[in-house]
């Protein structure tokens, strides 16, 4: 996924609201992507904008070499999964018929599965790790075993481009780190381009290979190694009580 100069925002009538402009980057294949950056930044407005849930104001985003706007909506549903924050608010639905919802790109006007769309819902199950949920209903699952499940729909819906918003956040310390391992894992084993958004900082320095840092006006680029060597992250976690170590990438709460 490449963006040049990408602007970002809402138009409302004749009135336009930028949030964002001159973005510009590549999200590579095979990573675990991070984007960071302060509450308003405009993360989620970015995640929308390269789901393709809303329009870019300017610039050209290109996915598999091809501009986004060229492609129809059923193309970018075999091309883009997303896994949006909201807990989904779904009865008498099994994690297996969640995970059926994701071949729905493929199936015919009645959304039926096949043989062969059942082996990748229940492949995409194993790939995941969550076999034991598989005839689960959805509203007795854990945050940490619904987002599995969700992240397992975004494998069956077998997209190239994987995007989440703040996938971590609603789960306990363990569930996120166990779920980011994943996402890393996924990428790498599958070759996948995923991109998600976390307010997690620390474990997005530990556990993701590309950082994405939005700033007032800046974007940063670059390992965590790398905007950690060149002070970036630096100027965006330390503050009042709040100290980062680039040697070792932790953060450290000061006590009063």
């Amino acid at each position: 996924m490449e963006l040049h100069s990408v602007t970002i925002g809402y138009r409302q009538g004749h009135d336009t609201k930028v949030v964002a402009e001159g973005i510009s980057g590549t999200i590579e294949a095979g990573q675990l992507t991070c984007l960071l950056g302060p509450n308003g930044i405009g993360k989620s407005t970015l995640l929308r904008t390269v789901s393709a849930f809303q329009p870019h104001l300017s610039g050209r985003i290109l996915l598999k070499g091809k501009d986004i706007q060229q492609y129809t909506k059923r193309e970018l549903s075999r091309l883009v999964g997303v896994v949006l924050t909201e807990k989904t608010d779904v009865r008498n639905m099994t994690v297996r018929e969640l995970v059926g919802l994701g071949r729905s790109p493929y199936t015919g006007f009645w959304g039926t599965l096949s043989a062969d769309d059942y082996a990748i819902v229940d492949d995409s199950i194993r790939q995941v790790g969550i076999q034991s949920l598989t005839n689960r209903s959805i509203d007795t699952l854990s945050d940490g075993e619904r987002q599995k499940s969700m992240t397992a729909k975004a494998l069956a819906q077998q997209t190239d481009i994987i995007i989440l918003d703040e996938p971590t956040a609603f789960l306990d310390f363990p569930s996120k780190v166990e779920l980011m391992q994943l996402l890393r894992q996924l990428a790498r084993t599958l070759g996948k381009t995923i991109l998600m958004s976390t307010h997690d900082v620390e474990l997005a320095l530990q556990l993701s290979d590309t950082l994405w840092l939005m700033q007032p006006g800046r974007l940063s680029i670059g390992t965590p190694r790398q905007l950690a060597d060149n002070g970036t992250l630096n100027d965006f976690i330390s503050q009042q009580g709040i100290t980062f170590d680039a040697s070792t990438l932790r953060i450290q709460v000061n006590k009063q």
